[in-house]
């Protein structure tokens, strides 16, 4: 398709001609050669208009290279400037039609094309012209891009509209769909949806692709195929789906694979979380299931290791168990660490405070191959510290006279052979813990604690601040409550 463009300009008037010219002076060969070169460069012939093809860009970027028509005399304010572009279709000259477009961006166009194109492609203007047939002008103020329109009429004169769409921007797309619209352009708006069907976009141009075309109701457009690409007919319970992505990460044996996708289910189920409050019930139960899978299976794998002459088989015999005992932990890891940031971990607190014979198992299997369990109870107890966990004062005291003591008794492994495991973190989360309880039961954990303090030391995790705040509370509030006096809070007396 070629259209022609034209701008009227304008031809500056030599204001020198009403001057009278300079006194005649006697020519050297200097002056000879300088007014001979100018003379020259007049002899070319002045162009009073330009033309060029108009292959579908943007008609902001091909007026910006025309100079605006100059007047004489005087110059007018900048603000009555208005480009003016004159464009044509198919065989300009015979058009029968004039089509004059007002921008808001200061551009008038005025488009020569036919009739019997327009009527066969757009009901807009089949519904003008058939009231007045002979009609020779339409105008069309307050276009909105006027480039989009230009463009939009310039593909009723095409039988391939697809193949002008090829390399345009889904937001150019969009526009064009917009103006087809106002237009009753119908094949248009079929061909730019085939095309935004065909074509991937990026996550930013989703939403916008999807309000877009969502109101475009007419079977014959083919909007289905476009929506399909975000949501589907066919229903699908989510929990099934998540179920079976979260089996497939727990099973998987690839190191990298396996980090990189507990890392991103994570992220993701974290946003979930946030946007979605009803998920947390979607997903509960999955969670659950997979835990007590794990557990079960962890739960044999120690008995497994516990069992008599197991310590005096080959390494090659007892290494798959010791590697199958760290995945499964790592499994439960992760599943706590969803479990807490969804806020639904008060089960598995539960479930692993009532875990006896896990713990009797423990203190059967070297260190090495039973450390990364005790991970799983100091995430618990930094989950409890957090308020991201709410078990009840029984679990919670079932939970700390069951498995710290494991803790304590794998604390210096975990501090050299885990990277992630963070000191401070975790001895924050038990004391907080600990005091949660009544009074009477810290005192019996803390007494516990100091004992097995006093045997490994650094080894062991240091629980002074909460001990600091179990002796205010024992000997030192009573006193002062008997005073009459308000007792300092915890945060005063650590910060003195």
């Amino acid at each position: 398709m070629v259209l022609q463009k034209t701008l009227k300009s304008q031809t500056y008037q030599n204001k020198s001609k009403s001057s009278p010219p300079p006194p005649p002076q006697a020519p050297t060969k200097a002056s000879v050669q300088k007014t001979h070169a100018p003379a020259e460069k007049k002899q070319g012939p002045v162009q009073p208009r330009s033309k060029a093809i108009f292959d579908q860009k943007r008609l902001a970027s091909d007026t910006s290279t025309v100079s605006p028509p100059a007047a004489s005399g005087r110059t007018p304010a900048a603000g009555n400037l208005q480009r003016k572009i004159s464009v044509g279709f198919g065989q300009p000259d015979s058009s029968d039609l004039k089509v004059v477009l007002s921008g808001k961006e200061g551009i008038a166009v005025r488009m020569s094309v036919h009739k019997n194109v327009l009527v066969a492609n757009s009901t807009f203007f089949a519904d003008r012209l058939s009231t007045q047939s002979h009609m020779s002008s339409v105008d069309m103020g307050e276009c909105e891009g006027v480039e989009i329109y230009v463009e939009t009429v310039g593909l009723m004169y095409c039988k391939e509209m697809r193949q002008r769409l090829v390399k345009q921007s889904v937001q150019r797309v969009l526009r064009i769909i917009k103006v087809a619209e106002s237009l009753g352009f119908h094949a248009c708006i079929k061909s730019c949806l085939e095309y935004l069907e065909a074509i991937p976009w990026v996550e930013e141009e989703e939403e916008n692709v999807v309000s877009s075309i969502r109101h475009i109701r007419c079977g014959n457009f083919g909007v289905s195929p476009i929506l399909k690409r975000v949501s589907s007919d066919i229903p699908n319970t989510p929990n099934d789906t998540i179920s079976h992505i979260i089996g497939l990460v727990l099973k998987s044996n690839e190191e990298r694979g396996r980090r990189e996708m507990k890392s991103l289910v994570l992220k993701l189920l974290k946003e979930n979380s946030i946007l979605i409050n009803s998920s947390i019930d979607i997903c509960s139960k999955t969670l659950y299931n997979s835990s007590q899978g794990c557990l079960d299976s962890l739960l044999l794998l120690f008995r497994q290791a516990a069992e008599p002459g197991y310590a005096d088989k080959p390494l090659e015999n007892k290494d798959p168990v010791i590697r199958q005992i760290a995945l499964e932990a790592d499994n439960l890891l992760w599943l706590v660490e969803i479990m807490a940031n969804r806020r639904v971990a008060d089960e598995f607190v539960m479930m692993w405070a009532g875990l006896g014979e896990l713990v009797a198992l423990h203190q059967k299997l070297p260190i090495a191959s039973r450390h990364l369990v005790s991970c799983v109870t100091a995430r618990l107890f930094v989950g409890i510290g957090r308020g991201e966990m709410f078990p009840s004062k029984d679990t919670r005291q079932l939970l700390l006279q069951v498995w710290l003591q494991p803790l304590i008794d794998d604390y210096n492994w975990l501090l050299h052979s885990c990277r992630s495991f963070d000191r401070n973190v975790v001895e924050e989360g038990i004391g907080k813990t600990i005091l949660t309880l009544p009074l009477e039961d810290q005192q019996s954990i803390l007494l516990l604690w100091l004992g097995s303090f006093f045997k490994i030391g650094d080894s062991c995790p240091n629980l002074q601040r909460a001990f600091e705040v179990w002796w205010r509370r024992t000997f030192i509030r009573p006193y002062m409550e008997q005073q009459g006096n308000a007792p300092l809070s915890d945060e005063t007396r650590s910060s003195t």
